[in-house]
């Protein structure tokens, strides 16, 4: 009988360990090279941006729970040079939680609000299950050491990196980063793709402020060529203001279905994407019906 039992709980602490390592094998970060001192890092969670300036290398997001060590691998690959900084474009556990595998002496940036998201976040559930803030769990590391409310520089001459923040969106601390001298930018999930935007209220995402915050980013920014986005290909500088155009549609379309007295349901179970965005994926039901429930709650008696 307790041979049995050890039997037993040796098969499960073996299956147990296969899961884990199968996990850890599964950890593939393909990198893409988007200039001679930039790549992009994807799989695990939200694109990752490195780049490599003369005195160390500048990331952008570091993915999900447990990837943080895979990039850190890609980037040891690419160069022998430390890296002196790390900016989250917002708070989402699949862009700050690898934030904790990184070293201690790395400089964490984000805007303020993404600061404050942070520090009320809870880790992503994961095997084994987790609960809690992931940051709170490792004392603190990974959390941001620098803030900036509009505009902040990192860095000088052709190694510098400029951020900005135009308002709401898909949270209340979305970051545009750009890096001037190569004429790119990563929009985070300001601009995740062709499709719908998560709109997440809890973390004051903003479905009404939306195409405006896109707008202002498209206004303002100069000089940019190339957009990476949060979850999708390198997208061009024209597409941003097409993105902007597609969430005012999508807002101006909720806007005048509630007008005419129609339900969230009845308007999620009618609306498609228009024609003239071509290459615009299909929305999951889920998605767009919490959008539009997300307009449909800020628009209140509008």
């Amino acid at each position: 009988m307790k041979r049995g039992i050890v039997l037993g709980v040796l098969m499960i602490a073996g299956a147990l360990s296969l899961v884990v390592a199968a996990q850890q094998e599964a950890r593939v970060v393909e990198v893409e090279k988007v200039k001679d001192n930039l790549f992009l890092l994807k799989g695990g969670g939200g694109n990752t941006a490195v780049f490599v300036t003369a005195n160390g290398v500048v990331v952008v997001d570091a993915k999900n729970p447990g990837w943080g060590q895979p990039v850190l691998d890609e980037i040891k690959a690419l160069t022998n040079k430390p890296i002196t900084t790390l900016i989250n474009t917002h708070t989402h556990g699949d862009h700050v939680s690898g934030n904790v595998e990184f070293p201690a002496t790395v400089d964490i940036v984000t805007h303020e609000n993404t600061k404050a998201n942070m520090e009320r976040m809870a880790a992503p559930t994961g095997f084994p299950p987790a609960t809690g803030n992931i940051f709170t769990q490792n004392n603190g590391r990974g959390m941001p050491k620098r803030t900036f409310q509009d505009r902040m520089t990192v860095g000088n001459g052709n190694d510098r990196v400029e951020l900005y923040y135009f308002g709401r969106a898909h949270t209340n601390g979305d970051a545009f980063v750009v890096f001037p001298t190569l004429r790119i930018m990563h929009a985070g999930d300001t601009f995740a793709g062709k499709n719908v935007p998560l709109l997440d209220a809890n973390n004051g995402g903003s479905g009404v402020a939306f195409p405006d915050t896109v707008q202002r980013a498209y206004d303002t920014i100069k000089n940019v060529d190339t957009v990476i986005t949060g979850h999708s290909t390198l997208m061009r500088w024209a597409d941003l203001k097409e993105w902007a155009d597609f969430n005012r549609d999508f807002l101006n379309d909720v806007r005048a279905a509630k007008q005419a007295g129609k339900t969230v349901d009845e308007i999620a179970s009618t609306w498609k994407v228009p024609a003239k965005y071509a290459g615009y994926g299909t929305p999951r039901p889920d998605r767009l019906k919490a959008n539009v429930q997300v307009v449909y709650d800020e628009l209140g008696t509008r």
